[in-house]
């Protein structure tokens, strides 16, 4: 039971004004004109409304003392994450030498309040030069056909197996990487593959990342899965490594040929290329949501223990390579290195502790111990000096979360580029932690002591690793001496009804921050996983009637809306804070859920599907009851809803 707060005074404008008035007649007798007219009731009021502001500001004493305290003991509230984006530079022609796109090139949306997008690294477009061209079977049988293409009168053969097999693939090697680069290949075929549907072919082209072949991003295919002349634009991975194939060292992409889906027609016979052409037409870099300071000076030092300094812009995102503080002093520069804190810090120590949500920088303070003694934690900048900052980044937010196709615009030209496009919604962006969430988790965090023994420390550890992990759930080893596995859900501030499983996938950085945050803080001995729920694709029908005088569209959209949120993994369940883990899904609840939207009448008939996430299709029979099992959430996928 937590311990009330207190209202230190309740007395409202309305009590202050009667108590005065009930003054009068023993205080000032003659005064008998008490209406709301006569000037001395408006100064009554005048001094009642002042000193409701006054006891108004006293009663948050108990909650600022309450973020005080959690100040004191290290809970601080957490700072903003900045979303990131790939953005797609267009060349205004093919170029003949290198082209540099400078790190901290900023784009931006339209309009005079547009959201600001700054890359993260330089992007250099160069002419690349087709060298080789091998076929590969599914068991890495290659076939180099190189002499086939240099040749007007040869064809050349894209997918060798006979009949076609998934996996056969058609390799091109250049001479050079191609990492982040927009590639045109123009395509001339002699024969058309048979049996395929051209908008729907079943390939894909991908770049060897030095690891594995990673898809390509498709901007336009006009071969129709290379069965006719045309143009196939895609962004190479922002990773392209050399590789040895058929006795051959080349910089490769690939076109594979994949199992057709459900549905979808494959190839009968493989299509035939007599030509290829490579153009360069620009690159790709990713960029984050951030504005770029550079050379701050903050302030001189007064010599003195703890001195805090403001920077001018907040909140500060956080700190790269290249962005610490620096002390200058009679011409030596000293660069002080952040700390969580100054617990571990010597009198000699070039420390400095940044609070991202405020933007301070403070230096380490002087403590008095119990035997009277006094010791410094942390270098104290000496008098006079200049406390300046190089280079840092603030920002972010969930303004940053922009769809595909709007950052449009250069905010300084850049030699050779054309335009400017973001290919793909931007994400990642969340907001500075706000009051009521740090008094909501400092107790936890208190609790956890920032060491990871029980099932809850896990969860909260996980939970104030990085802003974006949205929720967390540790299970216990299933056996004696087994990992401990930890599922983090990550933060996806997309519309529930756009979300695919891939939203849900840990990306390298998160997946890093968790696994070194709870590395740090875990017992002796055990073994932690870090790792994803699995997503459990649920389907739901269902007719529903609408009220008297109410459009059924609108009722529809009502309907489906409400589905996509109520199985939402972030925001969905019955209190908005995600569907809980393993809690089956009844068509009972679904009933209670409906019935309670705006213009719905009554309801029909409800069934439920489960659904094969990655191929996009129902399974089995309609059921009224799909479980869950451990460590599992639902996604919801291809709902239906009929209004009569």
């Amino acid at each position: 039971m937590t311990l009330p707060t207190p209202n230190l005074d309740d007395r409202r404008f309305q009590d202050f004004v009667d108590e005065a008035k009930r003054m009068i007649p023993s205080l000032c007798p003659e005064w008998t004109n008490h209406n709301l007219s006569d000037p001395g009731v408006a100064l009554i009021e005048i001094f009642a409304w002042m000193s409701e502001q006054v006891l108004f500001r006293l009663n948050q004493v108990p909650e600022r003392m309450y973020i005080d305290f959690l100040n004191l003991v290290g809970v601080r509230p957490f700072g903003a994450s900045a979303a990131t984006v790939p953005v797609t530079f267009w060349l205004s022609a093919p170029p003949e030498e290198a082209v540099v796109v400078p790190e901290g090139t900023e784009v931006t949306t339209e309009g005079e309040d547009g959201v600001v997008f700054a890359t993260l690294s330089e992007l250099r477009i160069e002419p690349a030069t087709l060298l080789s061209a091998i076929t590969a079977t599914p068991e890495e049988v290659f076939a180099d056909v190189t002499a086939e293409l240099e040749y007007d009168r040869d064809t050349v053969t894209c997918f060798p197996s006979v009949p076609v097999r998934y996996g056969d693939a058609f390799h091109l090697g250049f001479d050079g990487s191609m990492a982040g680069q927009l590639v045109e290949l123009g395509v001339t075929t002699a024969e058309r593959g048979i049996g395929v549907d051209p908008e729907d072919a079943p390939i894909i082209w991908e770049a060897w990342t030095g690891e594995v072949w990673a898809p390509c991003t498709m901007v336009v295919d006009t071969t129709g899965g290379l069965n006719r002349d045309g143009v196939v634009r895609m962004v190479v991975p922002p990773a392209h490594e050399a590789l040895t194939q058929a006795g051959l060292r080349r910089w490769w992409i690939r076109v594979r040929l994949l199992e057709p889906r459900p549905g979808q027609a494959g190839y009968g016979s493989s299509p035939t290329i007599s030509d290829i052409s490579v153009t360069p037409l620009g690159g790709s870099v990713l960029a984050e949501h951030a504005n770029l300071v550079n050379a701050e000076v903050v302030g001189r030092s007064i010599g003195e223990p703890g001195q805090r300094f403001a920077l001018a812009n907040r909140p500060v995102l956080a700190r790269r390579p290249g962005e610490h503080v620096v002390v200058s002093h009679d011409g030596r520069h000293r660069i002080f290195r952040e700390v969580t804190d100054f617990s571990h810090s010597g009198p000699d120590d070039d420390h400095v502790v940044w609070d991202a949500a405020s933007g301070v920088l403070e230096f380490g303070p002087a403590v008095r111990y119990a035997d009277g003694s006094t010791v410094q934690h942390g270098a104290v900048p000496p008098f006079g000096a200049e406390i300046m900052v190089p280079m840092y980044r603030w920002g972010g937010g969930s303004a940053g979360n922009i769809g595909a196709g709007t950052l449009t615009t250069l905010r300084e030209a850049v030699p050779y580029v054309d335009r400017v496009v973001n290919l793909a919604p931007a994400t990642g962006g969340v907001d500075p932690e706000s009051v009521d969430e740090v008094r909501q988790r400092g107790p936890a965090s208190l609790r956890a002591g920032q060491r990871a023994v029980t099932v809850g420390d896990f969860e909260q550890l996980t939970l104030e690793s990085s802003p974006l992990v949205a929720r967390a759930l540790c299970l216990p080893p299933e056996e004696h001496w087994g990992p401990v596995r930890v599922l983090v859900v990550p933060r996806c501030d997309l519309p529930p009804d756009t979300v695919s499983i891939d939203d849900f996938a840990l990306d390298d950085d998160l997946f890093s921050t968790v696994r070194d945050h709870l590395e740090e803080r875990r017992t002796l001995g055990s073994v932690v996983r870090v790792t994803t729920p699995y997503y459990q694709g649920v389907s739901v029908i269902t007719r529903v009637r609408a009220a008297t005088g109410r459009s059924t569209s609108q009722i529809r959209q009502r309907v489906l809306d409400a589905l996509h949120q109520y199985l939402s993994p972030v925001i969905g369940g019955p209190n908005g804070t995600g569907w809980p883990f393993n809690t089956g899904l009844s068509a009972t609840a679904l009933a209670a859920m409906i019935g309670e939207i705006d213009g719905v009448g009554g309801i029909d008939e409800i069934a439920l599907f489960e659904v094969d996430l990655r191929n996009d299709r129902r399974l089995g029979d309609s059921t009224e009851f799909v479980a869950l099992d451990q460590g599992s959430l639902f996604l919801g996928r291809r709902h239906q809803v009929v209004v009569r």
